[in-house]
């Protein structure tokens, strides 16, 4: 059985539409992924000691938050928040665990098989390069806004929102799913997609067939050139599957999902 280790870097992963991110789903993911065993379970998160201090409601909302990812297994790294002056007299709030969670990582692989990083910030580049120089599978879980350099180094990159379950869907009608573009015939205004459908490496289709006209935007139809973009900026589209006539599914009802945070 192979070990697993897990770092998340949990304020970027927050600021990018993974607020609410279900942990206890992370790690099912790691364990999907072949015959692993999770042996460090690593979130580091900012603490705003200062305002705890002041706010109470604040505090104890803070509290319950940090308790409720202790209750799935991970371990905690706190990284207080710092308050300084820039060069305009703007008041900047500060919480970097990077360089916490590169050292840890390195530290902790000697004992580890395959890690799973969770961040899209390109400063963990070369801890990425290390930890593969190193003789470990390094595979990244990132939502909006991640470096596509550090995307590219990782032997497999999960995005986030297209994860079952792994945030909350508030905003997602029941039975709804999202997927990627992966062929797109743009004179003919038809393509595929691919969709992940659970956990698992084997738990991708790559045949949801997307035509042009089951696509909207602001509930307007879109041009082929609008449409084929959707391919080449890897936008996530959010969707109904159905089946055709002919025995296969397509997409219907389709929009391009957009994070606003």
């Amino acid at each position: 059985m192979l070990k697993a280790g897990i770092f998340l870097d949990v304020e970027n992963l927050s600021r990018n539409g993974g607020w609410g991110i279900r942990y206890e789903i992370i790690k099912e993911l790691v364990v999907a992924q072949g015959d692993m065993a999770v042996l460090r379970a690593n979130a580091y998160l900012a603490v705003d000691v200062e305002r705890e201090a002041e706010d109470p409601v604040y505090r104890q909302r803070s509290s319950d938050y940090r308790a409720a990812i202790r209750r799935t297994g991970f371990h905690l790294i706190h990284k207080e928040v710092r308050r300084y002056r820039d060069a305009e007299g703007e008041l900047v709030l500060k919480a970097n665990a990077d360089l916490d969670l590169a050292v840890d990582a390195l530290l902790q692989s000697d004992n580890l098989d395959y890690i799973l990083l969770g961040s899209g910030d390109g400063d963990f580049l070369r801890l990425v390069r290390a930890l593969q120089n190193r003789g470990k599978r390094v595979d990244l879980i990132s939502f909006a806004n991640a470096s596509n350099d550090l995307i590219r180094e990782v032997d497999n990159h999960f995005n986030g929102f297209l994860i079952p379950n792994v945030v909350p869907a508030d905003n997602q009608r029941e039975g709804r799913l999202r997927g990627v573009l992966h062929a797109v015939n743009e004179e003919k205004g038809f393509g595929f997609m691919t969709v992940r459908t659970g956990l698992g490496p084997d738990d991708m289709r790559y045949d949801v067939f997307c035509h042009i006209s089951d696509v909207t935007r602001n509930g307007q139809a879109i041009d082929n050139a609008s449409f084929a973009n959707l391919k080449n900026r890897r936008a996530i589209i959010e969707f109904d599957l159905v089946p055709t006539e002919d025995g296969r599914v397509k997409a219907a009802n389709a929009k391009e999902f957009r994070w606003t945070g």
